[in-house]
């Protein structure tokens, strides 16, 4: 996620103001489907309610059950631009021919070939909590000093039109996300951020995980499956919400994401290693990766391996992410087998063909990791 203020992000952002560079280039947006053409799509997918196994709960194409499902989606009512649970199917499949074949090379292969990969900001937290839009791990900062604040969100303002503009070639915008990102940097450690304001933001947050993320983590932790946390925001404050809210750590978890450098009073000195923003937080990151810490900040593992070491010829990868750029995380890494897993939290109606398109698995409606856990079951029986 970016280094700002978020409170309501689309999976491609349509508004391309203020930035003059990309003004003067218009752009349609990528999908809006009609009735009709929603239907069509669905025609082609497999459709399940997401309470029971992969296998259970496949409805076949062009069924009653899938028809059906069009004509919820197309009538139901929204809230903050998600489209109301209870009305429609939970796990979507575009292409289940190609998953069940993926699926038997990974299980032939084994958990120990297995690596997971996963975005954190409505990844694995909740897109909505208890009625209200969820934070992401920066829009839940409050520095503690309000000019310092401000000065964040108009950096995220100019910015942020940047980052989704279409029109500006990889290498312009990675500059401009390193500039973004630094001064972001620089205003947080000139603002006098301490560690405290950070516990207190995390306290005062309106964020939650999905409803079988612990479960997911205990299996993956227990089958000694190592899971790679990637986020272009900062890993001590995703280590302090993991603490807060789920209480308990996890031995085989590496955060790859910016790192907080503090003194002995908890006041922010600066930033270790790597700069990582949206468009490196890869597998070419790794160098970043590190275990979790506990309470007093001491890393939960004794001698643990660095990100390479961890993932070594582990060449089969689960990708879960929320966003398109997302099924960028596992660029670095020379796999044999990829299953991704996109939660399309939002705006169903307009990107759920672009999603079963990108993903192997779409869980719609901010829906709980369950499809997950009984993916890695299925994959270690």
């Amino acid at each position: 996620m970016n280094p700002a203020w978020v409170q309501n992000r689309s999976p491609i952002s349509h508004h391309l103001t203020p930035s003059q560079l990309c003004a003067k280039n218009s752009w349609a947006p990528l999908m809006t489907h009609t009735r009709a053409a929603l239907c069509k799509a669905l025609s082609s997918m497999t459709i399940s309610s997401g309470k029971r196994s992969l296998q259970e709960q496949v409805v076949a194409p062009g069924s009653r059950s899938t028809a059906t499902a069009a004509s919820q989606m197309d009538s139901s009512e929204t809230k903050l631009g998600a489209t109301v649970a209870s009305r429609v199917p939970q796990i979507v499949i575009g292409n289940p021919e190609e998953l069940e074949r993926k699926k038997r090379a990974i299980k032939a292969a084994g958990l120990s070939s297995l690596q997971v990969i996963a975005d954190f900001d409505m990844t694995l937290t909740k897109y909505m909590v208890n009625g209200t839009r969820g934070q992401s791990t920066h829009a839940l900062l409050n520095q503690g000093n309000a000019e310092y604040d401000l000065k964040r969100q108009q950096l995220f303002d100019h910015y942020y039109p940047l980052e989704t503009c279409p029109t500006i070639p990889v290498e312009q915008k990675t500059k401009l996300m390193e500039e973004w990102w630094g001064k972001t940097h620089n205003l947080l450690v000139e603002g006098g951020l301490t560690f405290k304001a950070i516990q207190t933001s995390v306290a005062n947050a309106v964020i939650g995980f999905r409803s079988g993320v612990v479960e997911l983590l205990e299996i993956l932790e227990a089958k000694s499956v190592p899971v790679l946390i990637f986020s272009a925001g900062l890993a001590d404050i995703i280590e302090e919400v993991m603490r807060q809210k789920l209480h308990r750590s996890f031995k085989n978890i590496r955060v790859v994401s910016n790192r907080m450098n503090f003194d002995g009073d908890g006041n922010l000195l600066g930033f270790k290693g790597k700069l990582i923003h949206v468009l490196n937080k890869n597998e070419h990151s790794l160098e970043m990766a590190a275990p979790l810490h506990d309470d007093q900040g001491h890393e939960v593992v004794n001698n643990a391996k660095n990100g390479y070491s961890l993932v070594r010829d582990r060449r089969n990868v689960i990708l879960l992410g929320d966003h398109i750029g997302d099924l960028g995380m596992s660029d670095g890494v020379d796999y044999d087998n990829r299953i991704t897993i996109g939660f399309l939290n939002e705006n169903i109606n307009s990107w759920l063909s672009t999603y079963t398109t990108a993903f192997d698995i779409v869980v719609l409606n901010d829906g709980a990791m369950t499809s997950v856990v009984d993916l890695i079951q299925e994959l270690s029986r």
